[in-house]
């Protein structure tokens, strides 16, 4: 650290400068990119106004980036929310590679028979939750850490209504669902005791991305990753207790999944509310607000149906695969499975830049926001090319973690779809980087539209281009969303930056020394 100048006496406007150190009575403020100084006061810091405390508290245990250089910023908050996704990912590639290796063809394609439906119910809670935690990346980033606190009080109030009423309506209907996509009756009943047990956990899964959703918002990103990983791990040990001890097939498999995120959930709330002395709410800020539950309704179901809407495409799309058979519908799982995981990279940059600009967009600095899209996208960029090369190589030697040496045509579909996937990464990736940057604006109907276009894409090729092409086509399917979403989205963005860049900052006082 450098320049240091001691001072007993400080006078700060608001908000104050940023904080890098706090004791008992001593604290180093920083009042430029270059300067720091060091506070002392024989009372200790409980004399300084509560507000104050406030943001010093917050910048000691939270990341707040209005600041400072947006690569560094965006790549270090990205990162361990790329492990966090790379983790969420292996429960799906788990499950499936424990069922095909140990259970067989049949029940690792009535795993995948469901896929997009599950996408489509679990793609709505997590868009919700992400959604939720905009208002709270934006008051943070406002420094209004009252809103803040009974915006995650109603927030958590909300989540225990919507995700209980998901999961009832699903679970009834889940037999049904699965009629309706045309499901092999030969992976039927393992296909919907699957769905089952996934529908009836929707409230851990919702709650896991609710609470990493807010302490995301906070800055911190690295925590969710380490809960995240002790239930990966619990997951693949119960998905193996399950499956080869108790002999429970595809479910048990299910109930592995359910049991594990429900204790990153739990793991999650705990750290929160005892890591975060500044969420501890008083009765009052606990009591249901209808004008907030509007405000995160507002940005959070938009963000939710663009998911679902996105996921229509996705059951049209899978469907049309369904009639195929069985064998396309094994390839379909284990190329899907893979290619999930290689876009974790891409999702995470996206979940950091709604963040970013969810701060910097309320911290008044629009111009930030465009230089965190430069940013990130030169990182989407390199990363684009490296897995190009990787899936362009290894896509067969990935697909056997699924299937059998001798399962020769499911090896070169899966190897097919991948192949034409990695292609269209870079447009992916662009997809990511504009639409989670928008949301964090609070643009989320914009972002919704984006998930409109790729269900309209998704349903072009199910019905025109499946019956001619067969499973040729459907490789084609995911690539064609990924263009037609990114054709309204980049006007799209155009549009909401020309809007925030006409937005008055808020007076932001530099900090001034008596």
């Amino acid at each position: 650290m450098r320049n240091i100048v001691i001072l007993n006496s400080l006078h700060f406007s608001y908000p104050l400068p940023i904080l890098m150190r706090v004791s008992y009575n001593t604290l180093i403020v920083k009042q430029n990119t270059s300067d720091y100084y060091k506070y002392t006061n024989n009372c200790g810091i409980s004399s300084i106004f509560t507000h104050d405390l406030q943001y010093l508290y917050f910048m000691a245990t939270s990341k707040e980036m209005t600041s400072g250089r947006p690569f560094p910023l965006i790549f270090n908050f990205a990162l361990p929310l790329l492990l966090g996704n790379l983790l969420q990912q292996t429960y799906s590639l788990v499950d499936a590679a424990i069922v095909g290796q140990f259970l067989g063809i049949n029940d690792l394609a009535a795993v995948g028979a469901g896929t997009s439906v599950v996408f489509l119910i679990l793609g709505f809670c997590n868009g919700c939750c992400g959604g939720f935690g905009i208002p709270v990346a934006q008051k943070f980033g406002a420094r209004d850490y009252g809103t803040m606190r009974r915006l995650v009080s109603v927030s958590l109030q909300l989540a225990v209504v919507m995700s209980v009423v998901i999961a009832i309506v699903t679970s009834l209907f889940c037999a049904d669902i699965l009629k309706v996509m045309r499901t092999p009756e030969t992976i039927f009943r393992n296909a919907y005791y699957y769905l089952l047990v996934t529908f009836i956990g929707v409230p851990c899964t919702f709650f896991y991305n609710l609470l990493s959703s807010i302490i995301r918002a906070l800055g911190d990103s690295k925590t969710p990753f380490w809960f995240l990983l002790f239930s990966t791990v619990l997951n693949v040990l119960l998905d193996l207790f399950c499956i080869l001890v108790l002999d429970w097939g595809v479910t048990g498999a299910a109930i592995a999944t359910v049991i594990s995120q429900g204790v990153s959930a739990g793991l999650c709330y705990f750290y929160m509310m005892r890591k975060f002395e500044i969420l501890k709410t008083t009765v009052a800020e606990r009591k249901f607000q209808t004008s907030l539950a509007r405000t995160l309704l507002y940005i959070g179901v938009p963000m939710g149906l663009q998911f679902s809407i996105t996921a229509i495409g996705s059951i049209m799309l899978q469907s049309a695969n369904n009639a195929l058979g069985t064998a396309c519908v094994a390839a379909f799982t284990a190329a899907m499975r893979i290619k999930m995981f290689c876009m974790c990279p891409l999702e995470s940059l996206g979940i950091a830049m709604a963040t970013y600009s969810g701060q910097n967009y309320g911290a008044g600095k629009p111009e930030r926001i465009w230089a965190g899209i430069k940013a990130s996208g030169w990182m989407m960029l390199v990363y684009c090319a490296f897995v190009f090369v990787v899936l362009l190589l290894g896509a067969k030697t990935f697909a056997l973690l699924f299937v059998e040496a001798s399962e020769l045509e499911i090896l070169k579909d899966t190897e097919l779809f991948l192949h034409i996937s990695v292609i269209f990464f870079p447009v992916l990736g662009l997809l990511c980087i504009l639409r989670y940057t928008i949301q964090g604006a609070g643009y989320t109907n914009l972002a919704m539209l984006s998930g409109v276009s790729e269900m309209i894409a998704r349903t072009l090729v199910s019905l025109f281009a499946v019956p001619a092409w067969g499973y040729f086509a459907v490789c084609f399917g995911d690539p064609t969303a990924w263009v037609f979403a990114d054709l309204f989205l980049i006007p799209a963005f155009i549009y909401v930056y020309g809007k925030i860049k006409r937005i008055v900052p808020p007076s932001v006082g530099a900090a001034t020394v008596a």
